[in-house]
């Protein structure tokens, strides 16, 4: 699926309808986390993009790359995920470094959503995952890619 965002509210809808849709459809694969690695430059929407994901699972707390603390966990409710699970990989230089942070524990979980900005810095240890590709389109417009 293939979107151009003109403005921040059509990002969020976007993220607001992929909330809907992972809902409907929670467990691709059994004893496994989803994992959807958001690929994208600097300023391209990743995080915006998670602000809303956030947003329609019901996370009431304001969002912000996790770049220096690598990874936020959101605890959710009623809902086929326990946890919304937010990692920035940027300044990770080695897989090894996400495996000491419990990589494979939480991508164990089936009941974890696991959203990865900058994935292509551990592309050795990611699983089977979503792509979702944010570039810039114009000053204020994204082209968004979900696979």
């Amino acid at each position: 699926m293939k979107f151009l965002s003109k403005n921040v509210e059509e990002t969020a809808e976007i993220a607001s309808n992929f909330a809907k849709a992972t809902l409907a459809n929670p467990n691709f694969e059994k004893n496994r986390a989803i994992v959807v690695g958001l690929y994208g430059e600097l300023g391209s929407g990743k995080t915006t993009f998670m602000k809303y994901l956030a947003k329609a699972f019901g996370i009431e707390e304001t969002i912000q790359s996790p770049t220096y603390v690598i990874e936020k966990i959101y605890e959710l409710k009623d809902k086929s995920f326990k946890h919304l699970i937010h990692i920035d990989t940027y300044r990770i230089e080695k897989d090894e470094e996400m495996i000491n942070l419990g990589w494979q524990e939480i991508i164990s979980d089936s009941k974890n959503l696991v959203c990865i900005e900058w994935p292509e810095k551990v592309s050795g240890i990611m699983p089977h995952h979503t792509v979702i590709k944010f570039e810039h389109a114009g000053e204020n417009e994204r082209k968004i890619s979900i696979t």
